[in-house]
């Protein structure tokens, strides 16, 4: 079982994936903000009342889904799905090698550099490279440092999962709670009244009809 899961981490498919949803998820966020928001205001069919608050929304919506994005996504889904596999796959060195996703992501950007660059950028951030002995001697000494793939693989599938869960389950639970106070402070919605309440009978005409129905 954990090597199918091993395998599936690191197949290249699985990378591409990542790397294509990432993109698309931004790009496709970023076009919305800015294109659906422009249609409306566009519609002469509408009133300028509707569209300003139409289009209001639907850019407060659009960002408020690329901030759940930025905000869980890259720190929560990638920690996490990162500590998950470590604890699953005890046996593997390369987990231990790095202290979090963040960590593994700075070595694999600079892994890619030409051995030159790579020097020379890890000499000017000196001691904000946070890598243990292992990692570092890759970087200095190998021309085309390990790229870890499994560690790689289960940080992509994090990945993957935060984008489904985060843009179709917790954005629109997010935005509901950011978007109509916003609106409101905004101008865009009036706080609901409370509903007014039955004014009670005085004392006096209580006495009165029970007299009346007596009568």
């Amino acid at each position: 079982m954990v090597g199918m899961i091993s395998n599936f981490l690191t197949n290249p498919i699985l990378s591409n994936v990542a790397q294509s949803t990432t993109r698309s998820v931004s790009i496709e966020t970023g076009m919305k903000a800015i294109g659906r928001p422009s249609f409306i205001l566009a519609d002469k069919k509408l009133d300028k009342s509707t569209k300003n608050y139409a289009a209001v929304k639907e850019f407060l919506y659009q960002l408020t889904c690329l901030g759940v994005y930025m905000a869980l996504v890259i720190p929560v889904f990638k920690n996490g799905a990162f500590a998950l596999a470590k604890k699953g796959f005890k046996d593997e060195k390369a987990f231990g090698y790095f202290k979090n996703a963040k960590n593994y992501l700075n070595y694999l950007k600079l892994s890619k550099m030409e051995k030159a660059e790579r020097l020379n950028v890890m000499q000017k951030k000196g001691k904000n490279l946070e890598f243990s002995e292992q990692i570092k001697n890759n970087l200095i000494n190998q021309d085309k440092p390990e790229k870890y793939s499994i560690v790689k693989g289960a940080i992509e599938l994090g990945n993957i999962v935060g984008c489904v869960l985060g843009l179709a389950i917790i954005s629109p639970q997010v935005s509901h709670l950011v978007v109509h106070p916003a609106l409101k402070l905004l101008g865009f919605e009036k706080p609901k009244q409370p509903a007014p309440t039955p004014e009670q009978p005085q004392s006096a005409d209580i006495k009165n009809t029970r007299l009346s129905v007596n009568a």
